[in-house]
């Protein structure tokens, strides 16, 4: 007998054979919980009935708070107490309706031995499938086997026929017959070289990622371990965001005025107004352009080939949003930033990859595109995306041909490079971030992305190394009043890009891919962007990543 009390471990009993339990994660925001929950409720009752019809019990494992007026799990510790109760062994789904933090749940996901669904909403203004495809990320990187399944109304035959099949087998098979593995004695001798050479250099010589405080938003799939990292020739310079807004405010007011005044000299519009708390302010455009300056000289200082600031928690209780500095660095043509004692120009000619909510996948993606699309002679400029959400069309593309294929709405929050943009600068309007998320404001770079070809990728942790997908899409131009639907169903505010992917269809799209985001870099023609893709795949592959070829990818 121990001399010690020893802790009583309680385990939750067993589920009935015909039952499962329904969590729903939510942001950390209360303003953002409150005003999602009827979201949230709707879609529950609508995958609770699904379950019923095919005879299981549907019971919700954490109650509706009365007091913060949502039923979210809106922490890590609140998650963990809401395990507690859960059975491990018991089926088990995860609903989501909108964007959700996947540390408040991945403790006990890691440790649960019952069957896990995640299931997402198919909206625009309700980003379920954003979240849900951050989690999967999540999860592929933990090792943790999960089944996935998505819908409009939770009563079509695709969601019908997956959830009999979890309720079954414990799982769901969807078709990822787009997806190959690279052979790289298959690529173009010219385009492999360069890309070997690239990473032989990259090796060598070595490159810094500055990041501005690591974990963005619970995107536990966005973290890159320094080990695997490393291993690539790149390496972490973790910088703090204090550091950035302590550095803001050595920038003059002079220097930031040239900058807005570059801005408004290229024709960028800013929806200007009066009520900084719902309103877009100069005030706020003056702190961005401070922020711009303050970032370029920091990355000089370090050394940085690429930044990304994390700005969701923290700075942006601090200061505007940092939106308007990313796209702007993403851009090769921008205004010019000078060191603070020598006065030379920093990054000259150059575009400063960032990685936006400090997703370092997409800052190694950003890294390698830049110098893969440099070599090439071809616009560097690149920018990350969320797969926000997507339509059928068939009609008219407003420039006398037709568009007839699903289009995908591809939107991240204001931080494209112009150059991406119809018009450039002329065709960038800013606006004021939502100010439920963000309470200081600040400019975003709305507009609509060009027509053209471009090159999409995902770097992503699997089996405890790093792999990449890489695809072919095409952009294409929809009649403004498609345009405006697009945008009311998801967020207005921000910019658009309007990509058909080659060869993978919208199911098989979400059945792969393991994050919320993916990266784009337009090339000048087709045949250019498959060369562009073919150097950029050597380029991974001789950094020891595990490349895949994604739908209709043609190498020669």
């Amino acid at each position: 007998m121990s001399q010690y009390v020893l802790p009583e471990i309680k385990e939750p009993a067993s589920l009935a054979k015909n039952e499962a339990i329904l969590i729903a994660n939510g942001d950390l925001r209360l303003s953002a919980n409150q005003k999602c929950w009827p979201a949230q409720e709707a879609m529950e009752k609508a995958v609770i009935a699904a379950f019923a019809k095919e005879g299981i019990t549907v019971k919700r494992g954490h109650p509706y708070n009365a007091a913060r007026k949502h039923g979210f799990i809106e922490s890590q510790k609140h998650g963990m107490d809401v395990f507690k109760s859960i059975p491990r062994d018991a089926p088990l789904i995860v609903a989501e309706a909108v964007w959700q933090y996947s540390h408040h749940l991945l403790h006990g996901l890691r440790d649960h031995r019952g069957p896990i669904l995640t299931v997402a909403n198919w909206s625009g203004e309700w980003p379920g499938l954003v979240g849900m495809l951050n989690l999967n990320g999540s999860l592929t990187k933990m090792g943790v086997k999960y089944s996935s399944i998505w819908s409009e109304n939770f009563d079509d035959e695709f969601f019908l026929k997956g959830i009999r099949q979890w309720i079954r087998e414990g799982k769901i098979d969807h078709d990822t017959r787009h997806v190959r593995p690279l052979d790289v004695k298959k690529l173009p001798a010219s385009e492999r070289a360069l890309g070997e050479s690239l990473a032989a250099q990259l090796n060598r010589e070595k490159a810094i990622m500055g990041v501005f405080d690591e974990g963005c938003m619970g995107m536990y799939n966005a973290l890159i371990d320094d080990e695997l990292l490393n291993a690539t020739g790149v390496y972490k310079e973790r910088l703090s965001q204090s550091a950035l807004a302590a550095a803001m405010l050595l920038v003059t007011d002079q220097e930031a005025r040239q900058v807005r005044a570059w801005l408004d000299q290229k024709g960028m519009k800013f929806k200007i107004g009066s009520d900084e708390t719902v309103d877009l302010t100069d005030a706020q455009i003056h702190e961005q352009c401070k922020m711009y300056i303050a970032a370029l000289r920091i990355a000089h200082d370090f050394g940085c080939a690429a930044i990304g600031i994390q700005y969701q928690q923290g700075l942006k209780d601090t200061v505007p949003a940092s939106d308007l500095v990313e796209g702007l660095l993403n851009n090769v043509e921008r205004p010019a930033a000078y060191h603070a004692e020598t006065k030379a120009e920093l990054y000259g000619g150059q575009a400063l990859p960032h990685f936006n909510e400090v997703d370092e996948c997409a800052g190694l993606d950003a890294l390698v595109t830049n110098r893969v699309w440099n070599a090439m002679h071809f616009d560097p400029a690149t920018t990350l995306h969320d797969l926000r959400w997507g339509d059928p069309y068939n009609g008219p593309d407003g420039l006398g041909g037709t568009v007839k294929d699903y289009v995908w709405v591809f939107e991240i929050s204001g931080a494209v490079p112009p150059s991406h943009l119809i018009d450039g600068y002329a065709g960038a309007v800013g606006e004021r971030q939502p100010p439920m998320y963000f309470r200081l404001g600040g400019s975003t770079i709305k507009g609509i992305s060009h027509p053209g070809e471009i090159v999409w990728s995902r770097v992503f942790i699997m089996d405890g190394a790093l792999h990449v997908d890489l695809g072919r899409g095409t952009v294409v131009h929809l009649p403004l009043a498609e345009t405006e639907r697009r945008w009311k169903s998801t967020t207005p505010q921000w910019p658009i890009m309007h990509a058909v992917l080659h060869g993978v269809n919208r199911d098989q799209m979400m059945a792969r891919h393991k994050a919320n985001h993916l990266n784009v870099a337009y090339a000048p023609s087709a045949e250019a962007a498959d060369r562009a893709l073919a150097a950029k795949a050597a380029m991974f592959a001789a950094m020891g990543l595990h490349v895949h070829l994604c739908g209709d990818v043609r190498l020669s």
